[in-house]
């Protein structure tokens, strides 16, 4: 019991002491906020509780005009609340404060009011917002509540940004620009048309979200009117400039109708009408002829021979058609009865002298300049029988080659040896239905016949005859080639090779990040056998490296699917790839189609694209059009942009220049600069063109091309000078720089490409090869022969920089033989001997065997030679 109590008075103690001790603290506090005209609560609690919970907070607030604003807080339990603004405490005088009891929990509720005026906020210059919080005691402790902002709200009279009038084509993407007046708070933005409200949920087609600006996806032409941007806030509403948008159609030719009848003076009509669909709201009115007239006498019209002038006319025209023929024939039986035929351009005889294989103690004079002129083109029997009448009007001149090297001279080549003989092309028109069989010499004539009437071949295709002999097939400015081997078709066999590429749509269809790097290319006949692998030579666009790159090479089935044949730098012994900055070079034993395609490592995997600019006169006589062009960097896909542009009328404007286009996914941007402003002028908004990632780097269906359209003030102008600028975003950049008059009177040529691969496509027997047959089969002899010191052929493919996948060339009955076609094929525009020759200097390799061949046999073998191939 004595416990009880004692322990009830410790507690009562306790209690008291705590009173005491809060009076003390309450009275110290008081007396200090006399002098700094601070209050605080004058209430005690009168049993334990919990820490003070607001109910309600201060919220931010906007002062308008000169109205003061009222922040309020509501706490439970509370003995007393008030506001502290910007770390000040607020007199107890402004302060109105009402108390209840909350009848679910029993505590007291007390919540308090203030005012703060416009005098107030502007009078305050602190880091931050005029800002007030409430502060609310228990006996527990004190909690605080949120810090609310008040700020002076306005809202300035002008827009940071009008939107701006377009001329925009149908379908063409409207983007109208609006920054409302600075405010606070921020002012919110409705779009008006023609003084009506957009609601932008109503049609998916248009959207204001993004940045106050009005985006519609695809223009319509009811979307052409007068737009106007609001902006509003709390405090007033501001209305922008209208803009006029005016959404046109270009026109377009309706199809040509059909012929009219032939008139007396042999011509008819056609005609096309711009209606499909008419020019509208300003559109440009069709490119372009609307009438076309030409010539019916095929057939269709004869004109009468109305007087005797008329029959004197023709006679006298007749008559200088069979002159011409008589002289035809005169001159072409002179030419047979004066040919000559070349013999093998190696002097034997050479050999038995200054010759380093012959003598493997003379060492070659590399200071001597050592000249081999003659043609390495020679006529074989074949080519003879196979010429046609007007290939006798077309004689090539000779062909020399010059060779600074005294190890030629070594091999049999004296120094200025002159021979001479004619040459012709060798290639013959084909249609593309013709089967494809062997040529046996008992059946040449008839053959022979059925090729006058076939129709000439197609642009992106070529054919040639080809024998025993081999020879080379070109297609001309595309980068892409075929080497038959000398041996590689049976003696007495010849066929007809034709190469084509495919112009349209690839039929190999990428997989994954999988991209086309070169042309679809085509060689047959594809049931024809060769004894020894043919080079073919396929232009590419990749920046080679094998950090960045795996690259494929790739043959279509007869199915029409798509078989990997080898990675480049896999090791095989069916196939060899090489693969060249611009080409990759193929050895191949059977026909087909193939293709290279690349699989980019990482993001560093660059494609090579070429970059040019065409420019034409429009049917307005004061506009000029540019197209700019961005295609894969081979000589094919650039020659079909040029045929497109011979067609449409354009010229190149400047020199085209390489871009390197990384696989960053970053787009392309095209933007034409430096317009002189009184002089010409570019419609708004197309100085610049963006072209997504994914359309460039998978950019082999269709040439890629931007047109920009320019006009000119007045018709006096005549000369335009401007940049083009086409640049990956955070990659490669290229400036086109344009300086050309419009008259054609007065325009600079530029040349489509800086040289012709080859100016006849198909070239046969040894003129086709930059190495003399007699050479080569004394540098085979030397290097296939194995030698312990490693001085073999594959020491004479790593001077020709072949260091890999040589168990291919081991598979081969001559692997010099092979490593030498090789060459051939890499060398087919330079033909660089001097390299080659450099290359067997290089090995100092000599052959001892050579050394016991008499004069007398090394004649007998060139002349057994020359004779079994008709020379």
């Amino acid at each position: 019991m004595g416990t009880g109590v004692a322990d009830g008075s410790r507690g009562a103690r306790r209690w008291l002491l705590w009173l005491g001790l809060c009076f003390w603290a309450a009275g110290a506090a008081a007396a200090r906020g006399a002098d700094n005209g601070e209050v605080l609560p004058d209430s005690i609690p009168s049993a334990p509780g919990t820490l003070p919970h607001f109910i309600e907070e201060p919220e931010d607030a906007y002062i308008i005009k000169s109205n003061p604003i009222a922040l309020r807080c509501k706490a439970r339990p509370a003995m007393q609340i008030f506001f502290k603004c910007n770390g000040e405490w607020v007199h107890q005088n402004e302060h109105v404060s009402e108390e209840s009891l909350d009848e679910s929990s029993g505590l007291k509720v007390r919540e308090v009011f203030i005012n703060v005026t416009r005098q107030q906020v502007e009078d305050f210059h602190g880091p931050e917002d005029y800002w007030c919080q409430c502060v609310a005691w228990s006996h527990l402790g004190t909690s605080k509540s949120r810090k609310a902002s008040v700020r002076i709200a306005y809202l300035r009279k002008n827009f940071e940004q009008d939107p701006q009038g377009r001329e925009v084509p149908i379908e063409g993407m409207i983007v109208l620009h609006c920054r409302p007046p600075e405010g606070v708070p921020a002012a919110e933005v409705e779009w008006l048309k023609n003084e009506e409200p957009i609601d932008s949920e109503q049609d998916e087609n248009i959207d204001t979200r993004a940045d106050h600006n009005l985006i519609i996806r695809q223009a319509r032409l009811s979307d052409s009117g007068n737009y106007t941007c609001m902006a509003a806030n709390i405090v007033a509403k501001r209305r922008s400039l209208s803009a006029t948008v005016v959404v046109y159609v270009d026109g377009s030719w309706e199809v040509w109708s059909e012929w009219s009848v032939c008139s007396p003076e042999c011509e008819h009509l056609r005609i096309r009408e711009c209606t499909a669909p008419p020019p509208r709201n300003g559109g440009k009115f069709c490119e372009g002829l609307s009438q076309e007239s030409e010539n019916c006498t095929d057939g269709l019209c004869i004109l009468g021979i109305e007087n005797a002038s008329d029959i004197a006319l023709y006679s006298g025209l007749g008559a200088a058609v069979v002159a011409v023929a008589v002289l035809v024939i005169g001159v072409t039986l002179y030419r047979r009865s004066h040919s000559d035929y070349g013999v093998d351009v190696i002097d034997s005889s050479a050999l038995t002298g200054n010759s380093l294989l012959l003598n493997p103690a003379m060492q070659p004079d590399l200071t001597v300049s050592r000249t081999y002129s003659g043609p390495i083109c020679l006529q074989d029997p074949l080519d003879k029988e196979l010429m046609t009448e007007s290939s006798l009007f077309n004689p090539l001149s000779d062909i020399k080659v010059k060779v600074q090297s005294s190890f030629m001279v070594s091999l049999g080549v004296s120094e200025r040896a002159e021979y001479h003989g004619k040459n012709h092309s060798g290639t013959f028109p084909h249609g593309n239905n013709r089967g494809f069989s062997t040529i046996h010499p008992r059946n040449k004539t008839p053959y022979i016949q059925n090729l006058s009437s076939l129709p000439t071949r197609t642009e992106l295709r070529t054919t040639g005859v080809f024998g025993h002999l081999g020879g080379r097939l070109v297609m001309p400015n595309t980068g892409v080639s075929l080497l038959i081997p000398h041996g590689a078709i049976p003696e007495e066999n010849s066929w007809e090779i034709y190469m084509s590429i495919n112009q349209g749509e690839p039929s190999l269809q990428s997989d994954g990040s999988e991209v086309l790097l070169s042309p679809e290319v085509t060689c047959g006949p594809p049931d024809m056998l060769v004894t020894t692998p043919f080079a073919l030579t396929i232009p590419h666009c990749a920046d080679v490296s094998s950090e960045h790159w795996n690259i494929h090479l790739k043959k279509r089935t007869q199915q029409g699917k798509w078989e990997e044949v080898m990675s480049v730098e896999d090791e095989s012994t069916s196939c060899y790839c090489l693969l060249d900055p611009f080409a990759c070079h193929v050895l191949l034993d059977s026909f087909g189609t193939y293709a290279l395609t690349g699989e980019p490592i990482t993001d560093c995997a660059v494609k090579q694209l070429k970059v040019a600019v065409f420019g034409c006169m429009s049917c307005n006589s004061l506009d000029y059009n540019l197209r700019v062009y961005c295609v894969d960097n081979t000589p094919c896909a650039f020659q079909e942009v040029v045929s497109d542009e011979r067609h449409q009328g354009g010229q190149l404007l400047e020199e085209p220049k390489l871009l390197h286009f990384k696989g960053n996914t970053f787009s392309l941007q095209i933007s034409v600069l430096d317009i002189p402003p009184f002089l010409w002028r570019i419609k708004p908004f197309t100085a610049c063109q963006e072209v997504p990632f994914s359309r460039v780097w998978s950019s082999n269906r269709q040439p890629l091309h931007c047109a920009f359209s320019l006009e000119r003030y007045t018709p006096t102008t005549t000369q335009l000078s401007c940049k083009i600028c086409i640049r990956q975003l955070k990659g490669h950049e290229q400036i086109l720089q344009v300086q050309t008059s419009i008259l054609e009177s007065e325009r600079e040529t530029i040349t489509f490409f800086a040289q012709e691969d080859s100016t006849y496509p198909a070239q046969t027997g040894p003129k086709a090869f930059k190495i003399p047959y007699s050479i080569r089969q004394r540098i085979c002899a030397t290097f296939d022969t194995p030698n312990a010191k490693g001085k073999d052929w594959q020491m004479l493919a790593q001077k020709n920089s072949i260091n890999r996948n040589l168990s291919y060339f081991a598979t081969q009955s001559s692997p010099s033989a092979v490593i030498l076609n090789l060459w051939e094929a890499r060398h087919q525009q330079d033909g660089d001997l001097d390299s080659l020759a450099c290359a067997l200097e290089e090995i100092g390799r000599t052959h001892t065997k050579l050394s016991n061949i008499t004069e007398s046999q090394i004649d007998d073998a060139d002349f057994n030679y020359s004779r079994q191939n008709g020379l």
